[in-house]
């Protein structure tokens, strides 16, 4: 069941946020009955669950990816539709760290006699609300970088062209981290090189998968030019912890950076990336005068290389897409 409801929460990932992408299905033993978190100002995902069930809900379990909320924001607390429905038992994948929320469902729930559980599933939904989980935590957003290059690393020619180097496939699967970031950030002197629109475009989701109806905010560091087509776009000054606070408190909750090569090492060199995703090309520019995916000096010394953990590799037609984490 909970993994039912996990699946429910990955359908609803494009459309919720800034609220946490939940799913939560209602168990009769005999039946279930599945919800997913509404577009902001719409139920929340047990409501959801809890409206497909109707009567049947009376005495039966209810799995939810995360801890019900116990406050009046634009819906309802969630504790009273469950406690009102005769719910007998609510499994929580993990606590809410929001301030509103961080164990008062749980609480209410329990002093209501509903039998609570807490835990099952808890990394696999950990992983899935990572970005709510750390915005909900530090008040900044869950910072995506994303880096496309050769197999030895350059993402422009001498010349600086520099587009396409990864194929199709990559490409759309980049638009996907695009579709679940709520703002895409690029430095000006991209914008001067690429024009880039910073749009999603080149994928669509599957079946079973709401789509978001906007598009992401576009960020650009810097001024960009009149007439270049990232317009409208949110141009912001100063240092990056400061952008990424303004960003935060704006309800941006996953920030994709795409670059260029100075405006990704300055995320990575401060600390301030979360998650790599590196796309690499079967291609070889096949010199040392290409340009590298960061600019600026990098190690000193063999002790000095930054070193994460890779997390996923994925083969995507001709290209490898590789996910790392710091440790």
């Amino acid at each position: 069941m909970m993994d039912l409801a996990l699946e429910a929460a990955r359908s609803c990932r494009l459309i919720t946020s800034p609220n946490p992408w939940v799913g939560a299905v209602v168990a009769t033993g005999r039946e279930h009955f599945i919800g997913a978190t509404s577009p902001p100002g719409g139920n929340h995902a047990e409501v959801n669950a809890l409206r497909a069930a109707g009567p049947k809900a009376e005495g039966a379990d209810l799995y939810t990816t995360l801890e019900p909320c116990n406050h009046q924001g634009r819906t309802g607390p969630c504790t009273d539709a469950i406690i009102a429905a005769g719910i007998a038992r609510v499994v929580v994948a993990v606590e809410d760290p929001d301030p509103a929320v961080r164990g008062r469902g749980i609480a209410a729930l329990q002093q209501a006699g509903v039998t609570v559980e807490v835990g099952m599933r808890a990394t696999a939904a950990a992983e899935l609300l990572a970005p709510y989980l750390k915005h909900r935590r530090t008040g900044l957003p869950w910072v995506v970088l994303k880096l496309a290059a050769s197999l030895d690393g350059r993402i422009a020619a001498p010349d600086t062209t520099s587009r396409w180097i990864t194929g199709h496939q990559a490409r759309a699967d980049s638009h996907r981290l695009r579709a679940e970031s709520d703002a895409v950030l690029v430095g000006a002197g991209t914008v001067r090189a690429d024009d880039p629109t910073l749009t999603v475009r080149h994928w669509q989701p599957s079946a079973g998968v709401t789509p978001r109806t906007d598009q992401p905010l576009r960020v650009v560091l810097g001024t960009a030019p009149p007439g270049t087509r990232v317009h409208p776009a949110l141009e912001m000054k100063g240092p990056l912890q400061r952008v990424l606070q303004e960003l935060g408190e704006r309800g941006v909750v996953q920030l994709l950076v795409e670059g260029g090569a100075a405006t990704a090492a300055s995320f990575h060199r401060a600390g301030l990336v979360d998650h790599y995703a590196v796309y690499l090309a079967a291609a070889l520019f096949g010199g040392d005068d290409g340009q590298p995916m960061f600019s600026g000096s990098g190690a000193a010394t063999i002790a000095e290389l930054w070193r994460g953990e890779i997390t996923d590799v994925c083969r995507l037609g001709p290209d490898l897409r590789i996910d790392l984490r710091p440790w």
